[in-house]
């Protein structure tokens, strides 16, 4: 069974490919019930494959994972299960609604839950068109729709603002944190971290297949750094180190980044002062979650971060 308090658990779960390819390496995943968790990782990282674990698409090479209390695929907890993996796939020449409609009977639920779920995307006034006619960003909201019908405990969403303008970004970012609110679990993997910052109560960064780091995103932003303007630099840069130590000074674009408690901001500006340097800002710096992505995956930007 799965620790108490967790939607998710997963123990060395590993997915290889051939005799060679290992897509997901001994991944030791914990989701706990109720919260918004954020699963980023760069292209190939084996976000997707893990995802399709899970929900018992691909068979595990080793290793175990639990998903509501169940093994992966077991038709009990998939019926608490709500999933949208990848680009979704509907009818191109039915309207949105009756797209629902053929899913509701598929999976057995009730079709008076199709508006509501409609609605809860913003796509009550266009459930009567054709799919086909479904603007990209459309189609992702109708995906949400359709892993809605089953008000799952669990709803797991691959990239869900793939193709949504900025306004709908937003909308889809309050739309995930309303729907991770209550006693429902939100599993989300997306490769804009802003998103995750905004969204999520914890994440996880995959790479290689390897869970490198997971945390509140607090935590693992850790606690920022403060940054200086002051001339002449290098007799700033003299002093700081002195009472901080020189591993805690660095030079950037003409600035001094330290790594330091930021209460210690006054206490520096004065220092500096008093040693007759000239200081135009003193600030604290808080990390992102893009620059902690960066430093633990190595990558160049936050667009290899899918």
């Amino acid at each position: 069974m799965s620790r108490a308090g967790s939607a998710i658990d997963t123990s060395d779960l590993t997915k290889v490919y051939g005799k060679h390819l290992t897509a997901v390496d001994r991944l030791n995943l914990s989701v706990r019930r109720g919260e918004v968790y954020g699963f980023l990782g760069p292209n190939g990282a084996g976000k997707t494959t893990t995802l399709r674990m899970l929900l018992g698409l691909v068979r595990a090479t080793s290793g175990t994972a639990r998903v509501l209390g169940e093994a992966p695929g077991d038709p009990e907890s998939l019926a608490r299960v709500g999933a949208m993996v990848e680009e979704p796939a509907f009818y191109p020449y039915l309207s949105g609604r009756d797209n629902l409609r053929v899913i509701a009977r598929y999976v057995g639920r009730p079709e008076d839950g199709i508006d509501p779920a409609l609605d809860a995307v913003g796509l009550l006034q266009r459930g009567g068109d054709r799919f086909k006619a479904y603007s990209q960003g459309m189609r992702q909201r109708l995906g949400v729709a359709a892993a809605l019908l089953k008000d799952p405990e669990l709803l797991i969403l691959d990239e869900p603002t793939n193709g949504l303008d900025p306004a709908g970004m937003a909308d889809m970012r309050t739309l995930i944190r309303t729907l991770g609110s209550g006693d429902r679990t939100v599993l989300l993997s997306s490769h804009l971290l802003g998103e995750v910052q905004q969204v999520c109560d914890r994440v996880g960064v995959i790479s290689n297949g390897a869970l490198i780091a997971e945390g509140r995103v607090d935590e693992l932003r850790g606690p920022g750094s403060i940054l200086v303007r002051a001339e002449p630099l290098a007799a700033a840069r003299a002093r700081v180190e002195r009472l901080l130590g020189a591993g805690h000074v660095e030079v950037l674009d003409g600035t001094l980044r330290l790594d330091s408690d930021p209460a210690d901001a006054s206490r520096i500006n004065r220092e500096l002062v008093l040693a007759g340097i000239s200081v135009s800002e003193v600030r604290q710096v808080e990390r992102t979650l893009e620059d902690v992505f960066l430093e633990l995956t190595g990558q160049e930007g936050a667009d290899h971060a899918r």
